[in-house]
């Protein structure tokens, strides 16, 4: 009697899961912080510099330089507002939208409710700027 051909088995399917996560998106956000945190650094030292770069002679450059670690504390608070706050509400918009965009899919009718609470997450980098206005102002 003659034995049945055993059948191949199939390889496994590489295919992933349907909304499962692509491979590019397993990576993580590694250049989008890299280029936050040199970018950083660069407006860093230019804010430090500055002081320096503006006085023009020998003698006002030794008060400039007394002035100037006052000045920079204050350019880098302002600098911190903007930068944290935009990036808060950056994260908050991202959170607030996915939500809005999922709850405006089953009911069209929430638009204008959707529409203000993403307007409060938004809110959040205009308070930082505000704030920032503020400290440049208290500067001179």
């Amino acid at each position: 009697m003659k034995e049945p051909l055993a059948r191949p088995r199939a390889a496994p399917s590489r295919a992933r899961p349907l909304g499962g996560p692509t491979p590019q998106a397993s990576r993580g956000p590694a250049f989008p912080i890299a280029l936050t945190v040199f970018v950083g650094l660069a407006a860093t030292a230019l804010l430090l510099s500055a002081p320096q770069a503006l006085a023009a002679s020998d003698a006002a450059a030794s008060a400039a330089r007394a002035a100037a670690g006052d000045i920079s504390w204050g350019l880098i608070g302002a600098a911190l507002a903007t930068g944290l706050s935009s990036l808060g509400a950056g994260f908050a918009v991202a959170r607030v939208g996915t939500a809005a965009v999922g709850a405006l899919a089953e009911k069209p009718n929430l638009f204008g409710r959707v529409l203000v609470i993403v307007g409060l997450a938004e809110g959040i980098a205009i308070y930082g700027l505000i704030v920032s206005i503020l400290i440049l102002n208290r500067l001179g």
